[in-house]
């Protein structure tokens, strides 16, 4: 039941991250245009230029505010990476016998003196 559930959220994610696919390469590129401008307005000296600059990463700003959504399409490629680390989870059973927590210690410290 518990990898059915998990089949289900993955299953919901990769729908999500899909649909969010267009605005999360949006975003990206509007990030790295943003990135670049804010170099050029630190690296320029003139007035006019830092105008110019700054007009261009205003639209950059706008650009990127405008692809918020795709947040979610990030939201979801966490989840399927949380399912995906949850689907491959080996579980540890430690065995006692008799109540005794050091029973499987000296087993494995036989082993090792046998060797």
């Amino acid at each position: 039941m518990k990898k059915f559930g998990l089949l289900l959220a993955g299953g919901i994610a990769a729908f999500v991250l899909l649909s969010n696919l267009g605005p999360l390469v949006a975003l990206g590129i509007s990030i790295v245009i943003l990135y670049y401008v804010f170099k050029q307005f630190l690296k320029t000296d003139s007035t006019l230029m830092k105008i110019g600059w700054g007009i261009i990463g205003f639209i950059a700003l706008m650009a990127t505010a405008s692809n918020i959504p795709a947040i979610l399409g990030i939201a979801a490629a966490y989840v399927l990476y949380l399912v995906y680390k949850k689907w491959n989870e080996k579980k540890s059973v430690i065995v006692e016998e008799n109540g005794d927590p050091f029973t499987s210690f000296e087993k494995q410290w036989a082993e090792i003196k046998k060797n």
